[in-house]
């Protein structure tokens, strides 16, 4: 079977109303402004303001995304819903998102790759379409990350970096093969899996949540991270995968459009730029508005990307993620 490509027909995003402040957070932890932007770059975040699930903020992000494909969500072959903060710990997101949507009977499947998954989804979506196997794919990111994490002094080092919020991608086949998707690139290494981890609860422990999780300096229930650890590999790991992208599509930084790297920090983001000697107009960063929205932040950046003017029909753009596990991915599109 000849291949095809895919290309993004259609996005959308849906953030929750809550802005929380870097002046906000200062109510309760000791922190401020100054320090936080320092640090991270971030000013802003939101965060939900009522019971909300990941899948609700996805199904909102994915209704707009299907409006402008100008398809319905019936008609998606396959749903896939990129997360570290699931509604529950089973059923999957997508399934879930996929009810609110009213679709039955279609694959759906969550994609568990952290902050590198709306890369990862995208290359399975990619490959589906490629395939034959399917002519359309929804594919979302979503987080509510500000039910669990520690909103105090003591988890201030994580807590400050990360925000709410949804965005989505309606994928199809094209079948101009200079056009859309032109490759992913995937790698992971297990070896740091604990530098930047959520370890309860979990089935390895048994009970799976008992009263020492929640004690200590460090609670086992509120994400950990080797911040020094990570943003060592980070610079590293993101320079390689996006030219390794640019490399075997015979392309080089310089004909480069836009990079949309994962909005983690935005001292990685300018290292990155930096180190590649990018143009100001080559990068794109929102992070200062909505923090590290992890599965979403890379689709919620290239959907403020294209609204803006950044991207353009025929403009050459890299997406580019690092994150937990530690993995790290690329894609490069020809829009």
């Amino acid at each position: 079977m000849a291949l095809r490509n895919s290309r993004i027909v259609g996005l959308g995003k849906h953030l929750p109303a809550k802005v929380v402040t870097n002046a906000d957070l200062t109510r309760v932890m000791e922190t401020s402004d100054e320090w936080i932007q320092q640090r991270t770059g971030i000013r802003e975040r939101r965060y939900i303001d009522q019971d909300t699930g990941a899948a609700e903020l996805g199904a909102a992000a994915a209704r707009e995304a299907l409006d402008r494909a100008g398809l319905r969500a019936d008609q998606m072959d396959l749903i896939l819903f990129a997360t570290l903060s699931p509604d529950y710990d089973f059923p999957a997101s997508a399934c879930v998102m996929s009810r609110l949507l009213g679709v039955r009977g279609r694959a759906a499947f969550d994609v568990r790759n952290q902050c590198s998954g709306f890369v990862y989804g995208l290359a399975i979506a990619d490959r589906f379409v490629k395939t034959g196997r399917a002519q359309r794919v929804l594919l979302v990111g979503g987080e509510v990350h500000s039910t669990g994490i520690d909103l105090s002094t003591r988890g201030r080092d994580v807590a400050v970096i990360f925000g709410d919020g949804a965005a989505a991608a309606v994928i199809a086949a094209e079948p101009d093969p200079s056009r859309g998707i032109l490759s992913t690139h995937l790698h992971a290494q297990g070896k740091y899996a604990e530098k930047l981890w959520l370890e309860a609860a979990a089935s390895r422990s048994r009970p799976r949540l008992s009263p020492d999780m929640l004690e200590g300096a460090k609670p086992r229930i509120f994400p950990y991270m080797d911040g020094k650890y990570v943003f060592k590999h980070a610079v590293t790991r993101f320079p390689e995968v996006i030219l390794e992208a640019l490399s075997a599509n015979g392309c080089t930084v310089k004909d480069l459009d836009l990079l949309i790297p994962h909005q983690a920090n935005l001292r990685i983001n300018q290292m990155v730029a930096m180190g590649l000697e990018l143009r100001e107009e080559q990068m794109f960063n929102n992070i200062d508005r909505y923090g590290n929205t992890t599965a979403a932040s890379i689709p919620l950046a290239l959907y403020e990307a294209v609204e803006a003017g950044r991207v353009r029909e025929g403009a050459l753009v890299c997406l580019a993620a690092f994150g937990a596990g530690f993995t790290w991915a690329s894609a490069l599109i020809r829009w």
